[in-house]
């Protein structure tokens, strides 16, 4: 049964909601920062519930604040019970109390809403974003929980349990690939920024043992800060609009990789943020 808000907002017109469960970047580059920003791309209304307020710029990670798990799910029922959602994207989760929290959230949600899990677990700076009894819990409660798993090499490592780290191409990435998917998503996209050549593994669990690749240039030029949150936030704006998991994936994908391109070197003295609005055009440079 449709909540009331998801009545009321299909009433009034063809706009979709979609919800990010994530943390806060203060320098903007990453966390719900960066997924509304790819919501605002992907034409869907974007809508928050904060985990966790980082201080954090381009340098790196100084502070981690965890939010509440009670104030967490308030969050997610209060837009549920107002707006309503088409799509969720699940990013950083820091504690075991906020991942069962979010794993409550989740079954709360209309049955058929998909959910993006992007396992967040280390910054791009080398800050732990997950603790060890979260890590148990995001594997236990929020991936067979998951729509769609979006990670890149080194976090399938962690999820697979390997043992020792390997080139990260073709043979390995497909067994990464269903090493994850093994623990319960319908489908694994392991991104492919980790890799010699970037490209995408899409494996569903209607047919583990079929393998996509989504193929792309690499912009080794670019900046990449928060390019996963993007690619996981597009990928769930396009879920809500309609696109089957393998549409989302590709859009994600070429829009992820154009916001590398264009990335914003000039913002910091670190690594610089993605920037898929294309602020340049939006200014009229």
């Amino acid at each position: 049964m449709a909540t009331p808000g998801q009545t009321s907002r299909a009433r009034r017109g063809a706009t979709r909601a979609v919800l990010s469960i994530a943390g806060s970047d203060s320098g903007g580059g990453a966390g719900i920062q960066a997924d509304l920003k790819a919501f605002a791309r992907c034409g869907v209304h974007g809508m928050t519930a904060i985990t966790a307020i980082t201080a954090q710029n381009t340098l790196g990670v100084t502070t981690v604040h965890p939010v509440p798990a009670d104030v967490v799910l308030a969050q997610v029922r209060s837009v549920l019970g107002d707006i309503g959602v088409d799509a969720v994207k699940v990013g950083m989760l820091g504690t075991a109390d906020v991942a069962r929290a979010v794993a409550s959230a989740i079954d709360e949600l209309p049955a058929g809403t998909p959910v993006v899990v992007d396992p967040v677990m280390v910054s791009e700076s080398g800050a732990r974003l997950l603790d060890r009894e979260a890590h148990r819990t995001l594997v236990e409660e929020i991936l067979p929980r998951a729509t769609v798993l979006t990670p890149n090499v080194p976090e399938a490592r962690v999820l697979a349990g390997a043992s020792e780290p390997g080139s990260g191409e073709d043979a390995e990435a497909e067994a990464l690939a269903r090493a994850v998917l093994a623990l319960g998503p319908q489908i694994v996209v392991l991104t492919g920024g980790h890799r010699e050549r970037a490209i995408d593994l899409f494996i569903d669990s209607a047919d583990p043992a079929s393998t996509i690749s989504i193929d792309g240039p690499r912009h080794a030029d670019g900046a990449a800060h928060g390019s996963g949150c993007t690619h996981s936030s597009v990928l769930a704006a396009q879920l809500a609009l309609g696109r089957s998991p393998l549409e989302a994936a590709r859009v994600a994908r070429e829009l992820a990789g154009e916001a590398v391109a264009r990335g914003l070197r000039e913002i910091g003295g670190g690594p610089g943020p993605v920037d898929v609005l294309d602020l340049k055009r939006m200014r009229g440079a």
